[in-house]
């Protein structure tokens, strides 16, 4: 053996190298960490603590358990059918074999439980702290107890339940929560756990990044005092009874905070409402994506989220609304979020996808926007429904703003092509960072595809299709593409 794989930090060196070599069907990381652990005596711990470092699920421990080898490890291979698990009518660990089943256990660092086998682990004590080096943790709160270290730094949980009470006042080191409840009946249960997690909340003193279902207004307070909490994902979901009381309403500051996000929004109005009462000034990302969104929400919206001041920091917004509603008689009304988002000058993402309602943009507007957004790179203002398409922005004004725009990538927006405004003679002035175009029109055919496709081959050379998820734009891609074969082979010729 070479003099050089005696030393530590050597050794470390070269297996963090194999930790990441792609796994194949015929070599995984694991089975190169199994035999490397089996070389020598020098190999063997620094390769054990990689191979258990990250576990997905109990088997890999359990497996460790004599009686329980043969159930788990069936002809080679782990067991894993849900139609029949393994676990049932299986007996409860010894004393003896849960010394077997922890005989690895202060190795793991990250740990990911899907299964449900509590009865199995009985042996164990309450709050035992059996994974001392665990950081990462995700699981349904039925384990809550066993895996309480309290250097833990980040946990997914599936679940609530008053476990987490023991679990946020042990895991003072907590820095990334995040928990998902699943859709359930509506029998009040719901209504129990939020209350429970706006309720243990309040213990969580470190954060960083926080996703979790809705909160009342006393923990939407605390979190506004936490001074390391830089991302807050809130996830509302079908069943979650309205949390907000407009008795407890206060005015929030968010000093910190760079990601915000709304998902799965079915009720917006208590979303609103926090925008409408809080601020956040160092905010750079927002996200808020709903079921449905009526006019009257959307611009309400906008509004709180123009003067949440973060007009000098927010560089990406995303706001999603595609449910479709037919209520009455079709009278869609019109959406105007970019006079709202024009103060937003560091802006280089906006994203805005409507199905109901139509966002209102003319040429003028979109030239307003450029002048505003100077460092904007992806621009999308979408509809779903065809006939939403109908728009005030022609190519004249389309290429009048993109000059003030030169980062700009990629672009998809409504644009009246019924009449083309451009000479397709005329000297172009060339945006050569354009690279992906989605052009949403209510003609169900181009007219005049050729000539069109000169202007954009000629204004916009970097655009090689016209994206769509129709086949209306086809007999134009073709043009593009064939005056695009005809330019390569012209630059060729003269090389």
């Amino acid at each position: 053996m070479h003099q050089a794989l005696l030393i530590p930090e050597v050794l470390l060196e070269i297996f963090a190298y194999v930790n990441i070599i792609p796994s194949t069907e015929t070599t995984s990381t694991q089975k190169l960490f199994a035999a490397l652990a089996r070389t020598c005596k020098i190999f063997h711990e620094p390769a054990m603590d990689l191979l258990w470092t990250e576990i997905h699920g109990l088997e890999p421990l359990l497996g460790c358990v004599t009686r329980l080898h043969p159930l788990i490890y069936r002809r080679g291979t782990m067991w894993d059918n849900s139609d029949e698990p393994w676990a049932k009518g299986v007996e409860p660990l010894s004393a003896h074999e849960a010394h077997q089943f922890l005989r690895h256990s202060s190795r793991i660092r990250t740990l990911d439980i899907q299964s449900d086998h509590p009865h199995l682990l009985s042996v164990i004590p309450a709050e035992a702290c059996v994974f001392p080096r665990l950081k990462s943790l995700s699981l349904s709160t039925t384990y809550l107890n066993l895996f309480l270290p309290h250097m833990l730094h980040r946990c997914h949980l599936l679940s609530i339940d008053k476990g987490l009470q023991s679990f946020v006042t042990r895991c003072i080191a907590l820095e990334h929560l995040c928990i998902y409840t699943p859709i359930s009946d509506d029998d009040g249960s719901t209504a129990d756990e939020l209350y429970h997690l706006s309720d243990r909340i309040h213990w969580c003193t470190r954060l960083v990044t926080l996703s979790c279902p809705m909160l009342n207004w006393s923990a939407w307070k605390h979190l506004s005092h936490l001074p390391t909490l830089l991302k807050l994902e809130i996830e509302q979901g079908y069943n979650d009874p309205s949390s907000l009381s407009n008795r407890d309403i206060v005015n929030l500051s968010f000093l910190n905070i760079t990601s915000l996000s709304f998902l799965q929004v079915c009720d917006a109005a208590d979303i609103i409402a926090v925008m409408q009462h809080s601020q956040f000034p160092s905010l750079k990302e927002f996200e808020f994506e709903a079921n449905y969104l009526s006019s009257e929400e959307a611009e309400q919206l906008f509004h709180a989220l123009s003067h949440c001041e973060a007009c000098r920091t927010l560089e990406e917004i995303f706001i999603n609304s595609l449910e479709i509603r037919f209520v009455g008689p079709q009278n869609h009304e019109f959406l105007t979020p970019i006079p709202h988002f024009l103060c937003f000058t560091q802006v280089r993402s906006l994203q805005l996808q409507f199905s109901d309602s139509c966002i209102y943009l003319d040429n003028n507007m979109l030239l307003k926007a450029m002048s505003s957004w100077p460092h904007i790179r992806t621009l999308d203002i979408s509809h779903l429904d065809d006939h939403l398409s109908s728009s005030e922005v022609s190519l004249r004004g389309l290429f009048t703003a993109l000059s003030l725009c030169p980062q700009l990538h990629r672009l998809r927006l409504p644009i009246n092509i019924a009449t083309i405004d451009v000479d397709p003679d005329a000297e172009p002035m060339q945006h050569t960072s354009l690279g992906s175009l989605e052009m949403e029109t209510s003609e169900s055919e181009i007219a005049d595809a050729e000539t069109l496709a000169r202007i954009i081959s000629a204004w916009l050379p970097c655009v090689d299709q016209v994206l769509s998820t129709d086949r209306r734009w086809d007999k134009f891609n073709k043009h593009l593409k064939s005056l695009r074969a005809a330019t390569a082979l012209y630059v060729a010729g003269t090389c």
